[in-house]
C-alpha cells in the first residue's frame, strides 16, 4: 500500500501539544463508527454514538454542556414507525470529580427516562396526522415526554431528587418535558426550507434563529439547568468505510455518517452545581435496561422486571472500538470506568492499531509505537473525557469558513491543539505546557465539530514518552467537515436531516 494515507503528514516536534496531551488527553482511538461492540449493535436505542463535554457561558454564568447521542445510522423519514428513545432504557450521563476522577467513579449522574404516547392509536398514520405547527399539537400523533433525575454519589449515594421544569416554555403552566417531532419532511416544514421539500435548516448563531420545533423543546430546569432531547443530525464525520477497508483511504474522503440522524440528549449544567470551576472533571455516559423482559402471547406490551443493568457505555471517541479486542468489547459495555485499569489497560499498553498502521501504511515502519505504550495507558485509563472547567468558554464550530452568516468562532480549529494554528485555552488549575495553555477542544473535553479522526490519528502515531515528546502530524482521513452546519447556541448539534430529501455518503471537500 502506498503512503497516500499520510500525504499531508509532516514530521515535527510540538512540545506544547504533547505536554498538554499528557496532562489532559483521555483518548487517541481512531474514530466513532458507532458500532463499538457486537451485542450493543443489536440494540440501537441503547447504542451510544458519541459523548460531548465542553465549557460554555451565558452572561456571567459558566456551564458544563454535556451531550449523549444514541441510535446510530438513523435513517431519516422512515415509516410508518419512527425512531425514538426507548421507554425501557435508562439513559445516563456521569460526571467524575475530585478523588473520583482518577478512580473512574461517578460523583454525580443525570438520568433520563422517556414515555411514549399516541393521541390516536386507531389510525395507521402513526407519528403524524397532519402538518405539525407546534411541538405536541394535534398533528403530532406520537409524543414522547421525559424526566431528568440528578443522583449524587459523593457521600452515601442517595438520590438528590428530580429536576423539575421552572420558567417553562412556551406556556405558563407547562410541567412536562417534551421531545420534538422527527424531521419527516412535509409533515415538519419548520425544520426545512420550501414548505418541507427543501433541505434541513443550516446551523445558526443565535437562539432566535433556531427552527420552531427546536426552540420549543429547550427547557429551563431548576438551579439554572437547561435540557433538550430529540432527533438531530449526526455531527460526527469521518471516512469509516475506508478506515475499516484495510486503511485504504481516498481523497477527498467520504463522510460515512453523512445524511444520517441520531437521537440526542443535551444538558447544560451550572458549574456551581459541580463545586465551581477550579477543577478538571471526567465525563462518560451509559445506557441501562431491566434484567428481565417477558413477552406473553396475546399481550401488547412486554413486561420489564428486575434491577437496571448496564448494556452500553461511551467515553472518548473510540476506545472500545479502536483498541479493545473482540473478546472484551461486550465486557467493556457492561462495566464502569472504575474497572478499566484491571481489565483494559493491556490494550492501551500494546495497541494493535499502532501495529496495523505500521503494517498497512508506513514504509518504513515507525519504530517504538507498538509496545510499552505507558503514555497511552495514562491517556485512556480510565476512559473519561477530561474537561478543564477553569478555562474560558470553548470556541464553537458553526458552518466553517464558507458560512458567512454562521462562521466558526474566531480561533476555532477542528484539529484542536494539533491544527496548523493551534486552538488553545488557558487553565488556572494545571500548568499545561506553560502558562496554563491547554487544548481548545478534544482531548480537553470534546466539542461539536472536533475532527476526532485527525486528532486521534495524530495522537496514535506520536510518542509522548520521549523528552521532549515527539508529535507526528497532523494527519487524517481527508474528511474535514460535517455535512450540516452546527448551531453555535444550545443545543449545538445540527438540525435533523429532512427525511424527504436527504442523501448519504457524499464526498467531502476540504475546508
Amino acid at each position: 500500500m502506498t503512503n497516500q494515507f499520510f500525504a499531508k503528514l509532516r514530521r515535527n516536534t510540538i512540545y506544547g501539544a504533547a505536554l498538554a496531551a499528557i496532562s489532559l488527553s483521555p483518548g487517541a482511538a481512531f474514530a466513532s463508527s458507532h458500532q463499538d461492540a457486537p451485542l450493543i449493535m443489536l440494540d440501537a436505542a441503547a447504542n451510544t454514538t458519541d459523548v460531548y463535554s465542553f465549557v460554555t457561558q451565558r452572561g456571567a454564568e459558566k456551564y458544563l454542556t454535556v451531550a449523549l447521542g444514541v441510535f446510530p445510522f438513523e435513517e431519516p423519514g422512515v415509516g410508518p414507525n419512527l425512531w425514538r428513545f426507548d421507554d425501557q432504557v435508562r439513559y445516563q450521563i456521569h460526571i467524575s470529580r475530585g478523588a473520583n476522577l482518577a478512580k473512574g467513579i461517578a460523583s454525580t449522574s443525570y438520568q433520563f427516562q422517556f414515555k411514549t404516547n399516541f393521541k390516536n392509536d386507531r389510525t395507521i398514520l402513526d407519528a403524524f396526522t397532519g402538518v405539525v405547527k407546534n411541538v405536541d399539537d394535534a398533528a403530532q400523533n406520537l409524543t414522547q415526554t421525559y424526566t431528568v433525575e440528578k443522583v449524587s454519589r459523593d457521600r452515601d449515594g442517595t438520590n438528590d431528587g428530580f429536576l423539575k421544569a421552572v420558567a417553562p416554555f412556551p406556556t405558563a403552566n407547562l410541567t412536562t418535558l417534551t421531545v420534538p417531532p422527527n424531521n419527516q419532511g412535509n409533515a415538519t416544514p419548520f425544520y426545512n426550507g420550501n414548505a418541507g421539500e427543501g433541505p434541513a435548516k443550516g446551523g445558526v448563531a443565535t437562539e432566535a434563529e433556531l427552527d420552531r420545533y427546536t426552540r420549543q423543546s429547550i427547557f429551563n430546569l431548576n438551579a439554572g439547568y437547561r435540557v433538550f432531547a430529540g432527533q438531530r443530525d449526526d455531527g460526527f464525520y469521518g471516512d469509516i468505510q475506508a478506515i475499516f477497508d484495510l486503511l485504504k483511504l481516498r481523497s477527498p474522503g467520504v463522510d460515512s455518517q453523512g445524511g444520517f440522524n441520531i437521537h440526542m440528549i443535551v444538558l447544560e449544567i451550572p458549574l456551581v452545581e459541580l463545586g465551581g470551576d477550579q477543577q478538571v472533571v471526567g465525563v462518560y455516559a451509559s445506557t441501562q435496561r431491566r434484567q428481565v423482559r417477558i413477552l406473553s402471547e396475546g399481550t401488547t406490551e412486554p413486561v420489564e422486571s428486575g434491577d437496571f443493568v448496564q448494556v452500553g457505555r461511551q467515553g472518548n471517541p473510540l476506545f472500545n472500538e479502536g483498541l479493545v479486542a473482540i473478546r472484551d468489547k461486550d465486557l467493556y459495555s457492561r462495566t464502569s470506568p472504575s474497572r478499566d485499569a484491571n481489565l483494559f489497560a493491556k490494550y492501551a499498553l500494546r495497541p494493535e492499531l499502532a501495529k496495523l498502521l505500521n503494517l498497512l501504511v508506513f514504509d518504513p515502519d515507525i519504530p517504538g509505537i507498538e509496545t510499552d505504550r505507558t503514555d497511552l495507558v495514562g491517556i485512556f485509563i480510565p476512559d473519561l473525557i477530561k474537561t478543564d472547567l477553569s478555562t474560558g468558554p470553548a470556541r464553537l464550530a458553526g458552518g466553517g469558513p464558507r458560512d458567512s452568516a454562521n462562521p466558526d468562532d474566531p480561533g476555532f480549529s477542528r484539529q484542536s491543539i494539533f491544527g496548523p494554528t493551534p486552538d488553545t485555552l488557558t487553565s488556572t488549575v494545571q500548568p499545561g505546557f506553560g502558562n496554563g495553555t491547554v487544548p481548545g477542544g478534544w482531548p480537553n473535553g470534546r466539542r461539536f465539530g472536533d475532527d476526532v479522526v485527525d486528532i486521534a490519528v495524530t495522537a496514535i502515531i506520536s510518542d509522548l514518552r520521549t523528552s521532549p515528546p515527539t508529535v507526528r502530524g497532523p494527519a487524517g482521513d481527508n474528511v474535514s467537515q460535517n455535512d450540516i452546519a452546527y448551531n453555535k447556541v444550545f443545543p449545538y448539534e445540527g438540525t435533523p436531516q429532512n427525511g424527504r430529501t436527504h442523501s448519504h455518503h457524499m464526498a467531502s471537500q476540504a475546508q
